[in-house]
């Protein structure tokens, strides 16, 4: 009898299933027009009936499939019984089929930690700025993120009617990144991906300092890691607080495991272990290729103003 997949293997193929599921639930609710906005901290701080429900079904599907996992959802959500039509069963058969890299082929379940991020791009989702809209599932061992999971509900929406909407890329550190065609910015260009909606000065001097050809400003951490490795930029640079440990965490894993980078500003690692905090205080850089260029180009002033944790 072939032996049982790894426990790891198990999550990402449940987390797979789990995150088409809500990115139908997305998907559902703005079809329906009632998308029951509410103000987290401000205008560019919200939170949706998307974000709500997508989270019940992420966080209570994978805890009855693996309930010594810790699961970290962005929303705080009354405990409260989640219905079940909201409950995902089912796996990716296709990375079950997979053999997990030998260094996690024996990891438990509760030295597990998942950072979910149900709907990544909210406010470009009350625009109708679709395609900047993911769901995120990281899952870290030891604060480092080793795999992830990156739905796009809205993959293809501009396409037109009869489209086949959605995608799912998945990757794991030591086996590759899958769901995409990994691409590089043509000649060298330098491209920068930055924020479309919490810019200040020490983001755009950041981004001045690297001299790019261009400048990309779009929502979403897990939509412009998608760019860095479909070769539409070259840097993701958000020199600012805003960012979370579950926007990072599922790209980081993706953009790790095709041998990209993502650290602070300082070119430091984020950790993801249960009890750090949340923020990413000291901003995000996230790179393909190069990393190190762009870290030689963030300015003296912008690193004392944001001090690595």
């Amino acid at each position: 009898m072939a032996n049982s997949p790894a426990v790891l293997m198990r999550l990402v193929a449940s987390a797979y299933a789990v995150a088409e599921k809500a990115g139908t639930i997305v998907r559902k609710v703005l079809q329906s027009g009632e998308l029951g906005i509410v103000e987290k901290t401000g205008a560019d701080d919200l939170q949706t009936l998307a974000d709500r429900l997508a989270q019940k079904s992420i966080c209570a599907s994978l805890s009855k499939s693996f309930p010594k996992v810790t699961i970290i959802g962005e929303e705080e959500l009354p405990d409260e019984s989640v219905e079940e039509d909201l409950i995902e069963n089912g796996h990716s058969s296709l990375i079950l089929q997979k053999s997990c890299p030998d260094q996690y082929a024996s990891l438990k379940e509760e030295e597990l930690v998942v950072w979910v991020d149900p709907l990544d791009g909210t406010k470009e989702y009350t625009e109708g700025l679709l395609d900047h809209v993911t769901v995120l599932i990281g899952i870290a061992y030891k604060g480092t993120a080793i795999a992830g999971v990156i739905n796009q509900p809205f993959y293809n929406y501009q396409t037109g009617a009869g489209a086949s909407l959605g995608r799912t890329l998945w990757g794991v550190l030591g086996l590759g990144a899958f769901g995409f065609q990994l691409q590089e910015v043509p000649d060298g260009k330098r491209i920068i991906t930055t924020t479309r909606s919490h810019s200040n000065k020490l983001v755009t001097d950041t981004v001045q300092a690297m001299e790019p050809h261009d400048v990309i400003r779009v929502g979403g951490a897990g939509n412009k890691i998608i760019q860095l490795v479909e070769g539409k930029a070259s840097a993701y640079v958000f020199a600012s607080l805003g960012c979370k440990k579950w926007d990072t965490c599922a790209p980081e894993a993706i953009l790790h495991a095709v041998g990209g980078k993502l650290t602070d500003i300082h070119g430091n690692a984020f950790r993801y272990d249960a009890n750090v905090k949340h923020m990413n205080s000291a901003g995000v850089l996230a790179t393909l290729r190069d990393h190190q260029y762009y870290i030689s180009r963030v300015p003296q002033a912008v690193l004392q103003a944001l001090p690595s944790d």
